[in-house]
């Protein structure tokens, strides 16, 4: 079984087990253990695995870390435990303490589920504040796994690791600001857009007036490129499929009639606008399903974004008149939440929302 299969079974024992783990050391011995062997680790060998590590913290003796993983005698990784039903943000100023106390590289903060690695990128023997890595054993990303990986034994490496920890903290970073400067752009990001296209002073009014301006600029070419990817994904190596054809071109849903996703009622007319905010939903879902399966059904009132064409699998809707711009999503029960957008660019803040729909779905 490769390293994919182990996770995805791991995944499922996660899944299976989550809701019925109460304590720290429940979790620990159904979870945590199981992980750490999966990745080739003893986990019944003290020489390897070590529980209740001592790192003594300043004239703080005694104090103890859950696990710490040797190499050659020394600690590698330190890791902290906590119960499946905690929130991991209020433990990291606990693991930051016994970081500095030890010959430890990486820190890894745990709850059985959710896995945030750790080193010191900003000040060596000092842990970073923020995780260089963070992974949701029910929702890995296809990019995650090869990192994951390399804290297998059979493939840990210190150098390596920590060289990769470099890039990813700043891919991290970086596409944090790029988010930020999407739905609000800054000054000095607006003059740097401005230097070839426009040759007058930059001043604060000019600034301000080109704000909106260059957020739709920047919004509409991903919308155009995600557009682009999916029109040639749908038209295959034959042809092509216009974007306004995307919601009949799919199969209809198995407990749907075929007739009722195909037929266009007369007064409907999908605008730029919803076929615009379609493409941001779809965007942001990209990494949970295959783009084929996020389609939608437009109606006189609303724009239906379904999984799979099936309208009993809606994951939200979407009102967008020229006096209100609503993003309407379900919960478990189907029952709505309501969410007012100021333009569609706002669908983007709901991301979390829209994942936790169609993870429902998958």
């Amino acid at each position: 079984m490769d390293f994919v299969d182990q996770l995805k079974q791991f995944a499922k024992r996660v899944e299976s087990m989550k809701d019925s783990l109460q304590t720290e050391e429940a979790t620990k011995t159904a979870l945590i253990m199981p992980f750490f062997s999966m990745l080739g680790y003893d986990v019944f060998n003290p020489q390897e695995f070590v529980p209740e590590f001592t790192a003594d913290v300043g004239i703080k003796k005694g104090e103890k870390v859950d696990y710490a993983i040797l190499k050659d005698g020394e600690p590698v990784i330190l890791v902290e435990c906590k119960s499946i039903t905690e929130n991991l943000d209020r433990h990291d100023s606990q693991l930051f303490r016994y970081f500095g106390t030890t010959t430890a590289k990486f820190a890894i903060l745990t709850n059985g589920q959710y896995y945030r690695f750790y080193t010191d990128l900003d000040n060596p023997n000092k842990m970073d504040e923020d995780p260089f890595l963070t992974i949701n054993i029910l929702d890995i990303r296809d990019n995650q796994v090869p990192e994951l990986k390399k804290f297998s034994k059979s493939q840990f490496d210190v150098d390596s690791i920590f060289s990769t920890a470099s890039e990813l903290k700043y891919v991290h970073e970086f596409k944090d600001v790029f988010t930020k400067q999407l739905s609000d752009p800054s000054d000095d990001f607006i003059r740097f857009f401005l230097q070839g296209c426009y040759s007058g002073p930059k001043t604060q009014n000019v600034l301000e007036k080109f704000r909106p301006v260059l957020r739709k600029a920047l919004n509409d070419y991903i919308s155009e490129t995600m557009n682009d990817k999916i029109k040639t994904a749908l038209g295959g190596s034959g042809g092509s499929v216009s974007v306004s054809d995307t919601s009949t071109a799919l199969p209809a849903a198995d407990d749907a009639a075929p007739e009722e996703e195909t037929k266009r009622e007369p007064n409907i007319v999908t605008t730029e606008e919803e076929l615009e905010a379609y493409f941001i939903v779809k965007n942001l879902l990209v990494e949970l399903a295959d783009v084929h399966d996020i389609t939608y059904k437009d109606t006189e009132s609303y724009m239906n974004v379904l999984y799979k064409g099936n309208t009993r699998k809606w994951i939200c809707r979407l009102r967008l008149t020229d006096s209100v711009k609503y993003l309407i999503v379900p919960d478990e029960n189907k029952k709505e939440t309501k969410y007012a957008l100021q333009d569609i660019y706002d669908i983007r803040q709901y991301g979390s929302q829209l994942e936790e729909v169609l993870k429902r779905y998958l």
